[in-house]
């Protein structure tokens, strides 16, 4: 039998994080397009970065019809945050960009984000950003296929950052912080040092 799930966060009610989860304002609206197969993760950090941005939303699965639509959102410029040789370092809105951004995030693997993008050609075609110098990953249970590899709540919050500088959002990361240790403590220090501390393969 499973046990309860909090209908918002998806957590056991026992590890329910919404209390940790900011409610915040942003300039960009943030668009988080998840592979299927990335919904029932126990770490499934684009789900917080939804819940935690008013102006952002989450789409599940592999071939999404309503990208023309969203594409087109009125008041927005859109753009893909994906790493690739087109892709421009985000840099901060200046005082001339009269549209912010529609950033379209694809969450998952790097093997299953690149075929979300080889499944929606219209996401291929978008201006590529991606991020510049980023501080080392917080996500100490999956291993980083290549450095300054991030979740993608952290991806998120660091885009957002430089976007709307001075506004931060590390607020975002509060439940991220507190999903990581839960499991860190639900596999017990030891098992977590053996598997992904400094000694781990």
């Amino acid at each position: 039998m499973s046990r309860p799930r909090c209908p918002r966060c998806q957590r056991p009610l026992a590890h329910c994080l919404c209390a940790l989860i900011p409610s915040l304002p942003s300039r960009t609206r943030v668009v988080l397009l998840q592979h299927a197969s990335e919904t029932p993760h126990a770490l499934n950090t684009a789900r917080l970065a939804a819940l935690g941005l008013r102006n952002a939303e989450l789409l599940n699965g592999e071939v999404f019809d309503e990208l023309p639509a969203l594409l087109a959102t009125p008041g927005y410029r859109p753009a893909l945050l994906f790493p690739g040789e087109q892709a421009e370092i985000v840099q901060p809105y200046a005082e001339h960009d009269a549209l912010p951004l529609l950033l379209i995030v694809p969450d998952g693997t790097w093997r299953k984000a690149r075929k979300l993008l080889y499944l929606n050609p219209l996401l291929d075609a978008l201006p590529r950003l991606t991020l510049g110098q980023v501080p080392p990953s917080r996500y100490r249970l999956r291993k980083a296929p290549q450095p300054g590899a991030l979740s993608t709540i952290e991806a998120v919050v660091q885009a957002l950052d430089v976007l709307e500088a001075p506004v931060r959002f590390d607020a975002l990361l509060r439940p991220f912080e507190a999903l990581i240790e839960g499991q860190i403590k639900a596999m017990g220090a030891e098992t977590f040092e053996r598997n992904h501390g400094q000694g781990g393969a």
